[in-house]
């Protein structure tokens, strides 16, 4: 059994009525803030659209790192720094990028193996000569975007969210993965496959639960963040676009061999939630004291 202290400088009803509001936290108001994020990021897809994006060829955007950037980068962008202010205006940096009130256990380093595996192998299944050396620089750069902002509003805004209204580490876990799952159903109002949609909110939801592991092992959101910027673009690079292949893919054996985790990480992922324990429980007494037990 591990317990650990953490002092923090907020409590429920400290703060404007702006951070009160958020500080209660709730499944409700990690279900909100997900919602908010995705009509904002679906709106400032709408406007690039009509701006920056317009006239990029939409059928190759690895064409060009300009393409890239303007069709790709820029609403990723844009909403993670709004993401970024939006915990900032809550006070909620220390919590969000400071060490986690939840020790983790040797086991969940399993979780940080699996995502780095078919990393690996996608990177030696790509065809790097099919790409420009700037083409490479900015699907890595657009996946720093992505990797930082989808685990800041999953693992970091509504894991803390969900915390704060006194859940189980499994239950956090849970809700924080099928919220993570359900971002990537928007996918469907640009008019992708509904079965690919469906098959990626599976996917997502397990890797999710990875990734939270990742979290809680490592002790930060950081790592969690690295593995997740660089999950998206070795996909991108090795298949030769998103949600599907193009005549720049690598090998077909390694992704092969790669997309067999796609299947894995739900399934082991469910198992991992037998095994979660513990809970951050908090107590406003003038300043908000957590005191964290972990058993798993």
């Amino acid at each position: 059994m591990a317990t650990a202290h953490e002092h923090l400088d907020t409590t429920d009803h400290a703060g404007n009525g702006w951070q009160r509001f958020w500080n209660r936290g709730g499944w409700w108001r990690a279900v909100l803030a997900v919602v908010i994020y995705l009509a904002i990021y679906e709106g400032i897809g709408w406007v690039n659209a009509r701006t920056l994006g317009r006239g990029i060829d939409t059928s190759n955007l690895f064409s060009s790192p300009g393409s890239v950037f303007a069709g790709l980068t820029v609403p990723i962008l844009v909403i993670g720094v709004l993401t970024f202010v939006f915990v900032l205006t809550l006070g909620w940096r220390r919590e969000v990028f400071g060490r986690q009130p939840v020790p983790g256990r040797k086991w969940m380093w399993i979780a940080v193996a699996l995502l780095l595996v078919p990393i690996g192998l996608r990177m030696a299944a790509t065809n790097w000569s099919a790409y420009s050396v700037t083409v490479i620089l900015a699907v890595l750069f657009l996946g720093l975007c992505i990797g930082f902002t989808e685990e800041l509003i999953a693992r970091g805004i509504a894991v803390n969210l969900l915390r704060r209204g006194h859940y189980s580490e499994r239950v956090v876990a849970l809700l924080s993965a099928l919220l993570f799952g359900l971002m990537h159903a928007s996918n469907a109002i640009s008019g992708a496959n509904p079965i690919t949609v469906g098959l990626t909110v599976i996917y997502t939801f397990g890797i999710g639960i990875m990734l939270y592991l990742s979290m809680r092992v490592t002790g930060s959101i950081i790592p969690a963040m690295l593995l997740h910027a660089a999950t998206d673009p070795t996909t991108i690079l090795a298949t030769g676009g998103i949600d599907g292949e193009s005549a720049t893919s690598g090998s077909a054996g390694l992704l092969g061999v790669a997309g067999i985790f796609n299947f894995a990480y739900p399934v082991l992922g469910l198992l991992a939630l037998l095994l979660i324990k513990g809970r951050v429980s908090a107590r406003a007494e003038g300043a908000r004291t957590q005191e964290t037990t972990a058993t798993s």
